[in-house]
């Protein structure tokens, strides 16, 4: 196969988390006998410094012609300042939104050498194995913003359409895995709600009977994903419940550093990055941890490329290392601690041996 892959370094941590992902898709792609080609733009602060610009617009150019868009992370402290008119996360949400990427999956399931860096009690961690579905391109974040000198406003606003391609997004991911869909809304209060509410149980009636679909408010839901989180499957949610919902469920984990994301669309193309933030503290350290960048490019394998043998050999590879003890700063204590260059490398020495793809692809 080959196949384009867009690199968007971004700030802080990003460019050293990213390059840990391209060695390990390198190294698929020699294994299998694939042509992957990497081509590298700005984006966030580091965008904004080069150009004015939190996405130039050949960075957009790049994005729409690759195969699939992996990416590190944008912000920190030297563009935080919320009153400034061009800010890093702005290219984020733009290119997500020109790209068409309208529902955000992030994986969470537990390896039980981190339950110890978890907050949440061992034995709740066990087992637990779900997916949250955030809707990525509408709702309150994208919605009429006004502001004067005495109030301030943000519309949120969803339409039939959007709900509905994000619920059956959800509903063919439940396919695959134990058909239990869980829709967060606050259909008690907000008439957003009440709309997500009716769309999505008529599109689970009507178009996936074999699904059982559960709705939750979204405060009990925050309640339920730390105290039982072993009861959940696929759950899908609007954008900003989504924002708040994942950034919990990472502590389900035990760091944000072990979590991937996949922002896709109806198309081929989808953005791949790990949930943690740019950690401007520990940048230029070689400290980072690199497997949440790495299982992103796992994500890429399976969903933009179909080479979801490739993906499992990638993520099993995470597991081994980890299992191995090879833990970064976040996972281990100092004295014991790897850089991102050895968690690397720890990953591509523990690949499966041999690792088999179903059939050589063109």
């Amino acid at each position: 196969m080959q196949a384009e892959i867009l690199v968007l370094p971004g700030d802080g941590i990003g460019p050293e988390v990213t390059a840990a992902a391209v060695t390990v898709l390198r190294n698929v792609a020699a294994r299998h006998g694939h042509e992957f080609t990497f081509i590298e733009r700005l984006i966030g602060g580091a965008a904004i410094d080069a150009t004015g610009e939190p996405l130039p617009a050949d960075t957009l150019a790049a994005a729409k012609k690759a195969d699939a868009v992996l990416l590190g992370a944008v912000g920190g402290p030297k563009w935080s300042d919320p009153k400034a008119k061009v800010r890093p996360e702005q290219g984020l949400l733009a290119i997500r939104k020109a790209l068409g990427l309208y529902a955000n999956l992030r994986p969470v399931k537990p390896h039980p050498v981190a339950f110890a860096a978890s907050p949440i009690k061992p034995h709740l961690l066990q087992g637990v194995d779900l997916v949250v579905v955030r809707e990525l391109t509408g709702g309150i974040y994208f919605g009429d913003k006004q502001r004067t000198a005495d109030s301030a406003s943000d519309l949120c606003t969803y339409s039939v359409e959007e709900i509905e391609r994000v619920i059956r997004r959800a509903c063919r991911l439940a396919m695959q895995r134990n058909r239990h869909v869980t829709s967060v809304d606050k259909a008690n209060v907000l008439e957003t709600s009440r709309l997500w509410r009716e769309v999505a149980t008529r599109v689970v009636r009507e178009e996936f009977p074999e699904i059982t679909l559960e709705h939750q408010l979204v405060d009990s839901m925050a309640m339920h994903l730390l105290a039982r989180p072993r009861e959940y499957d696929v759950i899908v949610t609007e954008n900003m419940f989504g924002d708040i919902l994942t950034d919990e469920a990472s502590m389900l984990a035990g760091s944000m550093g072990l979590l991937p994301s996949a922002s896709l669309g109806e198309g081929r193309v989808g953005l791949y990055e790990p949930i943690h933030g740019s950690a401007p503290d520990i940048a230029g350290r070689g400290i980072a941890n690199p497997y949440a960048a790495i299982l992103s490019a796992a994500m890429l394998l399976r969903h933009s490329l179909g080479l979801d043998a490739e993906a499992q050999c990638v993520e099993r590879a995470v597991n081994a290392a980890l299992a191995a003890g090879h833990l970064t700063a976040d996972l281990a204590k100092p004295d014991s601690a790897i850089g991102t260059q050895a968690a690397t490398r720890a990953v591509l020495d523990h690949f499966p041996l041999p690792c088999q793809v179903p059939e050589l692809r063109d």
